[in-house]
């Protein structure tokens, strides 16, 4: 995983730079921010409700006219799936294209689509073999949110919604859909 993260930070890093070789005069328009998740299954082997909990890193940069790319890290945990008594933790990286909506203004939307890599661990999946305690997956990341700025520098990332996928083993057909939900505060740079 960690190849991946420095993978995702590099490409941010060579855009950033390649937006300020462009724009000369004028600083890349870069917000970082920090948020609470809150991530429901939309299915599972369980007909209980499983619920992680925990938090993001995004960081977003503007290229060209609300274009731009966007990184999420997020980590959470539940104590039990179910009442299995099984825990379950989860690490994301994901980055690939973004667009802001009204970069700027006192209200701003954005949506993204990332891909990248999820990596559960302290759990029990089902293995070939035998029961594994840790997994890598694939991991899909649709959705977008609402910032509200308060400030040229801070805003308040009001609501944050997105569909999350993984494709960890878990003796049925390997893949699980999330609705990941946030909110958090947002420092935002060059503006």
């Amino acid at each position: 995983m960690s190849r991946l993260l420095i993978s995702s930070a590099s490409i941010l890093l060579a855009m950033c730079a390649g937006t300020l070789h462009a724009q000369e005069s004028a600083a890349p328009k870069i917000d970082l921010a920090l948020t609470y998740t809150a991530q429901r299954t939309l299915k599972a082997n369980t007909t209980q409700s499983v619920w992680l909990q925990g938090g993001s890193v995004q960081l977003g940069a503007e290229i060209w006219r609300g274009f731009g790319l966007g990184t999420d890290f997020t980590g959470q945990h539940i104590a039990s799936v179910g009442s299995s008594g099984v825990p379950f933790s989860e690490l994301t990286a994901t980055f690939g294209p973004r667009y802001r909506w009204h970069n700027g203004h006192r209200v701003s939307l954005y949506g993204q689509a990332l891909v990248g890599e999820a990596n559960a661990f302290k759990t029990t999946l089902p293995g070939t073999t035998a029961a594994q305690n840790s997994s890598n997956s694939l991991a899909l990341n649709l959705g977008g949110g609402l910032d509200y700025s308060l400030s040229k520098h801070f805003a308040v990332r009001a609501v944050d919604v997105e569909w999350v996928r993984t494709q960890f083993a878990n003796s049925t057909d390997n893949v699980q859909n999330y609705a990941r939900f946030g909110a958090g505060a947002v420092v935002k740079f060059g503006r």
